[in-house]
């Protein structure tokens, strides 16, 4: 295990009828994991990274994907091997 370990959470828009073809682009991302989607297009994206920027990295590289209208981080957390967050 890391060190420590980045947790966070999206909320991406996307325009509905792309969403078949954003989901398997999202799922080749590492460390992304869509938690959930609606018909509407909007989907609960969860990013598992060692390190902050790679988090900022994740949502340029998704912002970027056909379809997607935004990106928005709506939690961070940052847990430690020792159990505590620092």
């Amino acid at each position: 295990m890391p060190e420590t370990l980045h947790i966070a959470s999206l909320l991406v828009h996307c325009r509905p009828q792309l969403m078949p073809a954003l989901l398997p682009n999202l799922a080749r991302l590492p460390g992304v994991e869509v938690h959930r989607h609606s018909p509407e297009g909007k989907l609960v994206v969860v990013l598992e990274v060692e390190h902050e920027r790679q988090i900022l990295d994740c949502i340029d590289q998704i912002q970027q994907l056909p379809g997607v209208l935004n990106a928005a981080l709506v939690y961070h957390e940052l847990l430690s091997a020792e159990g505590d967050t620092p």
